[in-house]
């Protein structure tokens, strides 16, 4: 099947002159103006492999054809020999910038023609395989990555499921954790700039923040399914979590990795607080990551609105006027802020998407 060449001329001899020229190499098609072209290309569309243009022609010009075909984006795919009978620096120059591929000028030299018509379609023939290729590659990678994402989703749920089935907690604690921390982190990132976060940060680290107790599978059941008020030793052991927790991801450490920056330093500081009176390490202010501190305020109220083996849960209401007031240690004014303008997008998450124990 030959391939489609269209050729646009007002004069008829030059029109023949071509069409003898490829006729026995390629299917000619003819139109004598720049109207009668637009519609010929808009009639067979991108069955056209080649378009010979006459740069000065009645009613349409080929320059206002080509302008036409760079509007719609078909220059990128079928390639414009312009014909001109004058050399022009600047036509040629404004020819080039409207897409076309090649310029030839009258009188018409055959075996020219012939090859340059040929190695054009070859050309764009080409091009447009690895055009082809490039995107089937890219769509690819997409589905890979969100099959990725999809199985690290899967694995950090589990690990978090691990931990909270230990100490008889809600298996979606961790579905949580990472719903409330990505929603203070984005609005920190609006509403605090200063910050430097990125939507990709936060997504980052609001996954990581599922990570947040994974050392509480080291503490000793007695402690974490404890009914009531621990001792003062047993909460000092419980306190390791956060440490222990770290060593844990220590050991699945895979080089530099922004991940596990962030679920370390959740892991680490989520029960930190902004006047230093947290721990492990009684970091004070911004010295705290903002990554923890978002994790430790997520926490903290997904702790209160849920029932626990040592207490019932409290309201929505009530836990987050505790938080504001300070009765669960000290946040940042900016926390509290982002907190508070997010309180009834968290709570309508909870409402529509969850279902808690003991509401």
């Amino acid at each position: 099947m030959k391939e489609k060449v269209l050729i646009v001329d007002d004069v008829e001899v030059n029109r023949e002159i071509l069409k003898d020229i490829l006729e026995d190499r390629f299917e000619t098609i003819e139109a004598a103006d720049g109207a009668e072209a637009i519609e010929k290309i808009k009639e067979y569309s991108r069955g056209l492999s080649l378009v010979f243009l006459d740069r000065i022609m009645p009613v349409k010009s080929g320059t206002e054809v080509l302008k036409y075909m760079n509007l719609q984006g078909l220059t990128d795919k079928i390639p414009v020999i312009m014909i001109t009978g004058d050399e022009s620096a600047e036509d040629d120059v404004r020819t080039y910038d409207l897409g076309a591929a090649d310029i030839i000028y009258k009188p018409f030299e055959p075996d020219v023609i012939r090859k340059r018509a040929e190695n054009l379609i070859e050309l764009f023939y080409k091009r447009e395989k690895i055009e082809e290729e490039l995107a089937n590659r890219t769509r690819a990678l997409a589905e890979s990555r969100r099959q990725a994402v999809k199985t690290t989703e899967f694995l950090l749920n589990a690990l978090g499921t691990i931990v909270e089935f230990r100490s008889a907690e809600s298996s979606e604690h961790p579905q949580r954790i990472i719903a409330f921390t990505k929603i203070l982190l984005d609005h920190i990132r609006v509403d605090y700039p200063e910050y430097n976060l990125t939507r990709g940060q936060v997504e980052t680290a609001a996954q990581a923040a599922a990570l947040h107790d994974i050392g509480k599978i080291a503490i000793a059941d007695s402690i974490l399914k404890k009914p009531g008020k621990l001792t003062e030793e047993e909460f000092e052991e419980m306190k390791k979590h956060t440490e222990i927790g770290c060593e844990i991801l220590e050991k699945f450490k895979m080089g530099e990795n922004e991940f596990y920056q962030y679920a370390y330093d959740i892991c680490r500081w989520h029960h930190e607080k902004y006047d230093g009176g947290g721990y492990p390490d009684g970091l004070k202010g911004d010295d705290i990551p903002i990554w923890a501190q978002a994790a430790g305020v997520a926490d903290c109220f997904d702790a209160l609105v849920s029932k626990r083996v040592y207490k019932e849960a409290y309201s929505q209401e009530d836990a987050f006027n505790m938080i504001m007031d300070g009765e669960c240690g000290v946040f940042s004014e900016k926390m509290l802020d982002c907190f508070s303008r997010s309180y009834r997008e968290i709570t309508d998450l909870i409402n529509n998407k969850y279902k808690y124990e003991g509401e």
